[in-house]
């Protein structure tokens, strides 16, 4: 007889009661070194003081109203977005793929509003990974997810990743837009050439394409800037974002310059728990602490510093690990073994970290990690690669 919980999820024998900081205690009773954070979700670690206050504080006055009505929390952190980034104007939902969904919609119809309504294909690239749903699983263009879902959502041409020529080659007259994330999370930890993503915003502008970031794993300060892009020192016309946005609480955000927000009239795109009172008053909460003084700072030190640890580990065990992958703290090891071993031996030693392609094991801890927490998890690791390489 099949489980009450359907079994699309491989889920590790381990469950939590409690968390603090970069710990999580298991029901076990164990600790556990948190450097997955929900796969890139809890930015402020766990149990925060501001986090828990601001959510505590919402709950208790109302936590939902719809947006038939005017939600004030939904304003005050687009304002602090507006103001701290590219973007004239947000939409708020609950998932990166519904941001992504956001993201594709506006594009194809900013196109059609400024008189191009055949400009609907986007070109997005191999490797990459914007969701689950039937937009977004076309989107990403893995057999593996499609597999099973009939004929995938048409409009998206497929094209090698940091490959500009590759991309000019498939822009038609149909294309409305480029859609690519400035770091894959899903696939391995790979990130996007700066001139790479310097010529896409070239050619966007020379061919009236828009130009889509997801941003929905390395955004929320992840790489040590608000947003990844920005270390490429271009401007994109619409960013998807999620996972850091909410420290854990359900929500995403499609950021977009003027000239396409201006075309989701009302009954054009909608949600029901979109940007409530309680998930943007927990984004609040991030945002200003991840905007605080010193914080992108201390993330930018900490995950150069982490990167420098992980490089020893490599030389260290060349028979296991083969490379560093990432910036800040979005980082990847990229095993000479099966991940899936990996991943077994440093739960093992009581370090938490995901699996990703292309056999690589993704560290990804909350933004809150000091230097002394990445060497205590860097331990972690050489403990467990040298069980397996005495194996």
């Amino acid at each position: 007889m099949i489980a009450s919980i359907m079994p699309n999820y491989k889920r590790f024998d381990l469950a939590f009661e409690h968390g603090e900081g970069l710990w999580l205690t298991g029901t076990d009773g164990r600790r556990y070194l948190d450097f997955g954070a929900g796969i890139a979700v809890s930015s402020l670690g766990h149990s925060h003081p501001a986090l828990v206050k601001a959510i505590t504080e919402q709950a208790s006055k109302v936590i939902h109203v719809s947006n038939l009505y005017q939600v004030p929390q939904a304003r005050a952190l687009a304002d602090m977005l507006v103001a701290n980034s590219f973007a004239d104007s947000v939409l708020f939902c609950n998932s990166g793929a519904e941001a992504n969904e956001g993201l594709i919609k506006l594009i194809r119809r900013a196109q059609y509003k400024n008189g191009h309504p055949e400009r609907t294909r986007i070109i997005c690239f191999n490797n990459a990974f914007h969701g689950r749903t039937l937009a977004t699983i076309s989107a990403t263009g893995n057999p593996a997810y499609l597999e099973g879902f009939g004929t995938p959502v048409e409009g998206f041409d497929h094209v090698p990743f940091n490959d500009l020529n590759a991309v000019r080659a498939a822009v038609t007259d149909q294309t409305a837009g480029i859609l690519l994330e400035p770091v894959q999370g899903e696939s391995g930890i790979r990130a996007a050439d700066h001139e790479f993503l310097q010529g896409l915003r070239a050619l966007c502008d020379e061919k009236g394409l828009y130009l889509g970031i997801d941003e929905v794993q390395s955004g929320m300060g992840r790489t040590g800037t608000l947003f990844a892009f920005e270390q490429a020192g271009i401007t994109p016309d619409v960013v998807s974002s999620a996972k850091g946005i909410g420290g854990g609480v359900p929500l995403g955000a499609v950021l977009a310059r003027e000239d396409l927000a201006q075309h989701l009239t009302p009954g054009t795109h909608g949600t029901t728990y979109g940007g409530n009172p309680l998930a943007c008053s927990a984004g609040l909460a991030v945002l200003k602490e991840i905007l605080s003084p010193g914080f992108l700072e201390h993330v930018r030190k900490t995950g150069a510093a982490f990167g420098t640890m992980l490089e020893a580990c490599v030389r260290e065990y060349p028979t296991i690990f083969e490379e560093v992958r990432g910036v800040g703290l979005m980082r990847g090891l990229r095993c000479r073994i099966p991940v899936g071993d990996v991943l077994a031996a440093v739960m093992a030693e009581g370090l938490l970290a995901i699996g990703a392609g292309d056999n690589v094991l993704r560290l990804v801890p909350p933004l809150i990690a000091t230097e002394a927490d990445c060497q205590e998890a860097c331990i972690r690791i050489g403990r467990a690669a040298h069980a397996l390489a005495n194996k």
